[in-house]
C-alpha cells in the first residue's frame, strides 16, 4: 500500500497520507482523513477552546418529562 496524496479540505493543500497511518486507519475501521495534520491539529485546538460541549449553549435538558 503506498503512500497517497490528499487534499486538505479546510485549507486545500495536498498532504501525504503515508503507508503506516493508512494501514492505522484499516485497523480501526476509520475513514480517510479530511484534513491535514496542521489542520487537524488547529480544529482540534479550536474544539477545546470552546469548552467541549457538543450541544453549543443550549441549557441542560430538564428531567420533567411526561
Amino acid at each position: 500500500m503506498p503512500d497517497k496524496l490528499l487534499k486538505c479540505g479546510d485549507c486545500g493543500e495536498m498532504f501525504t497520507w503515508s503507508e503506516r497511518e493508512q494501514e492505522f486507519y484499516k485497523e480501526k475501521d476509520f475513514t480517510p482523513p479530511k484534513r491535514c495534520k496542521p489542520c487537524r491539529e488547529k480544529r482540534k485546538k479550536d474544539r477545546a477552546n470552546r469548552g467541549g460541549n457538543r450541544n453549543g449553549n443550549r441549557p441542560p435538558k430538564s428531567g420533567n418529562r411526561r
